[in-house]
């Protein structure tokens, strides 16, 4: 795996003066939103949510142009915002459940010789067969 990917994105900040607090959108990327009570604070959550939102995403959007979303959103803040997925996925603990399974015996004791990872297996096999890398 790369040692990073960085990607970058145009962010719209659109502040609501009456509850003081910043919404943070990304044009390009349906579901990335984000709130925080303060400019800086919805930086740092912007990248956030783009590393949460593309940390295994295999086809990422192209970006749209800063100065398209500056003039779609004129009243807003837009500025880009820039995240190493590779550092995102790092970040991101994915819930694990627990399957039990039956093989035939021989199998078992042949892997387990042989100091074969049965749980590892099993997440290439099911991957490979859903078609997921």
């Amino acid at each position: 795996m790369a040692k990073e990917k960085i990607v970058v994105y145009p962010a719209v900040f659109i502040k609501d003066a009456e509850m003081a607090t910043f919404t943070v959108v990304f044009p390009d990327i349906s579901g990335a939103i984000s709130q925080a009570d303060s400019l800086g604070e919805a930086i740092v959550n912007a990248e956030e949510v783009l590393g949460l939102m593309l940390y295994d995403e295999p086809n990422l959007p192209e970006a749209s142009s800063l100065a398209e979303v500056q003039q779609a959103n004129p009243k807003d803040i837009v500025q880009w915002i820039a995240v190493d997925l590779v550092k995102a996925a790092k970040g991101i603990t994915k819930p694990l459940v627990k399957k039990n399974t039956t093989i035939p015996a021989t199998l078992a004791h042949e892997a387990s010789e042989r100091g074969i990872n049965f749980s590892a297996v099993l997440t290439q096999a099911l991957k490979a067969e859903l078609g997921k890398s």
